[in-house]
């Protein structure tokens, strides 16, 4: 290796999800971060791959927090060879316990349903990519160590962790290693966060590496107070409704802080008392991770708000459909992105209702279910059933657990002087493009780098990053994928057919549409309609139909 650090983005590159980075010294290596790839189905695609290093050369990993977009690799991590430590804060340790154990359960359920599909038959079954008992022992190498204070993860690196706001136990890696000085957000929380403080870091830097969400994006600045209200009237309106209101929330966090907002909405008399179902394992025992750490989370006044009469925590399935025979419930359940969880079940019963309501309060990546929802689907498919699109669709923005656009740049302004570059990741692309104009705008000599997947740098004390190429590049989509828009024209396909009157003509529209897709097969594309009608307004086949009626006009 080199005796110069380098590093190489291995996620979180133009998207939001995979975050992994690996810096490279000597004959040594760290991971900052190994997460899972969320989103479109090409995106997770690459949760399936080989690493594009050797995991038994890996001799150390610096985890940031216990989100699976930022640890949830680290099972198959261990599984393929790693052996060394995972150190991270102590809440983020007793977190991952849980998190990981979820996250292998999740993958073993995944691969055996898609294995009982009917359209599966015959195919290569699917392996989970890992299991519960590979994610226990991923979690047995996690090491706490405190904020604020250096330590060595190995001979020749030194770091420190600083409290980054965006959830318990999160935190920024500062790093020193080779001469080099740099220091890496993880996801940063915003201002007015509740249970957690505003974040901090050193400032005086070679290289900074921060998270670009909600580059772009701004929202009004809010007070817990005021952000209560607006769940308040949310909620009033959602039961004023008749049905259910159904939250897709994020289990670590999001869930905490909605559940200490309906407690003072519920005490203070301003919404009615109705069940509230927490309807999710791993949101249930990351509750009890916050119960220990009640004495250290700011908003709580040293209560157990948790144990609230109003909420209803549902361990088992069997407690879980017993939720399908309420009416004017609130049921928050994960996972945030719909993609998998009790989510979808709910969902699949509550989408179809009128009196129904679904309220969004988290990021929705490209491409994952609750995008699609949210950006106005009439119809989606979930688990391989159509649903009618009828229940009221809501978002509120004032739970976001990631600075805004003004809140990243303020962040990046007390890191200066940063005479290296900032690498903008974990974004999508438009957002780390707004994100690098306003870094420049704040400071004119300082380099921006938006890093694709693979890429790899040398990193020079004191001056600039040396581009070196990608490490291995590897094909994705960051947003909606095929796969995306087949299920989007499957749900489709059925009543456009119906509207079809005649039966002949309904039948040779489906084999036309067999003849499109053999022909592709076969390699003989067919012209696209829209090439079809660009052509069709040429000059020279306005001529040809000109010719062609004066013809007809002489007989």
């Amino acid at each position: 290796m080199a005796d110069i650090p380098e590093i190489t983005f291995h996620g979180a590159a133009r998207t939001v999800t995979g975050s992994c980075m690996e810096v490279t010294f000597e004959d040594r290596r760290i991971l900052v971060d190994c997460g899972l790839f969320q989103g479109s189905r090409s995106l997770e695609r690459l949760n399936l791959e080989e690493f594009p290093f050797d995991p038994d050369s890996v001799d150390a990993v610096i985890l940031t927090h216990a989100h699976i977009d930022h640890c949830g690799l680290l099972p198959k991590l261990v599984a393929r060879g790693f052996g060394g430590p995972i150190h991270c804060t102590a809440a983020t340790a007793d977190l991952l316990e849980f998190m990981l154990a979820d996250a292998g359960r999740i993958q073993e359920f995944e691969a055996e349903r898609r294995n009982r599909r009917r359209d599966r038959a015959g195919h290569e079954p699917f392996a989970p990519i890992y299991t519960e008992a590979d994610a226990l022992e991923a979690w047995s190498h996690a090491r706490p160590v405190p904020l604020e204070q250096w330590f060595e993860p190995v001979p020749g690196f030194r770091a420190r962790l600083w409290n980054a706001g965006h959830i318990l136990g999160s935190a920024s890696v500062e790093l020193e290693v080779g001469g080099v000085r740099m220091l890496f957000s993880g996801d940063l929380g915003p201002e007015h966060k509740a249970f957690q403080a505003d974040p901090e870091g050193p400032s005086h830097l070679d290289y900074v590496v921060c998270e670009s969400t909600y580059g772009g994006r701004t929202r009004p600045r809010c007070t817990i107070a005021e952000r209560r209200a607006v769940l308040e009237d949310e909620i009033n309106r959602a039961l004023g409704r008749g049905g259910n209101l159904v939250i897709p929330s994020f289990a670590l966090e999001r869930t905490q802080e909605l559940l200490l907002d309906i407690a003072h909405l519920v005490d203070d008399n301003r919404v009615a008392q109705v069940p509230v179902f927490v309807d999710s394992p791993l949101a249930i025992r990351a509750t009890n991770v916050f119960a220990r750490y009640t004495e250290e989370l700011e908003d709580l006044d040293g209560r157990n708000i948790f144990r609230h009469p109003a909420f209803e925590y549902t361990q088992d399935a069997e407690e879980s459909m017993r939720i399908d025979t309420f009416n004017s419930a609130i049921i928050i359940a994960a996972s945030g992105m719909c993609e998998a969880g009790r989510i979808r079940h709910h969902l699949r019963n509550n989408l179809c209702r009128h009196d129904s309501t679904v309220l969004f309060v988290g990021f929705q990546a490209q491409g994952s279910l609750g995008r699609i929802i949210l950006d106005g689907a009439e119809r989606v498919r979930i688990s391989g059933s159509d649903v009618d699109v009828r229940a009221q669709i809501r978002r509120i923005d004032t739970y976001s657990a990631h600075a805004d656009h003004n809140e990243l740049v303020e962040w990046l302004r007390d890191r200066t002087p940063v005479t290296g570059a900032v690498f903008l990741d974990h974004g999508e692309p438009e957002a780390v493009a707004a994100l690098a104009g306003a870094a420049q705008e704040l400071d004119s000599t300082l380099t921006v780098v938006a890093p694709d997947l693979g890429a790899r740098y040398r990193l020079h004390a004191g001056g600039p990053a040396e581009p070196l190429g990608t490490a291995e590049p590897r094909a994705y989509t960051t947003g909606r994928d095929w796969q995306n828009e087949y299920a989007a024209f499957a749900v489709d396909l059925r009543e456009k057919l119906l509207r079809i009157e005649d039966r002949r003509a309904r039948e040779q529209a489906i084999a036309d549409m067999n003849a499109v897709l053999e022909s592709y097969s076969s390699g003989a594309r067919p012209k696209p309609v829209a090439e079809s009608r660009i052509r069709d307004d040429t000059p020279r086949h306005k001529r040809r139909k000109r010719a062609t009626r004066r013809r007809r006009m002489r007989f």
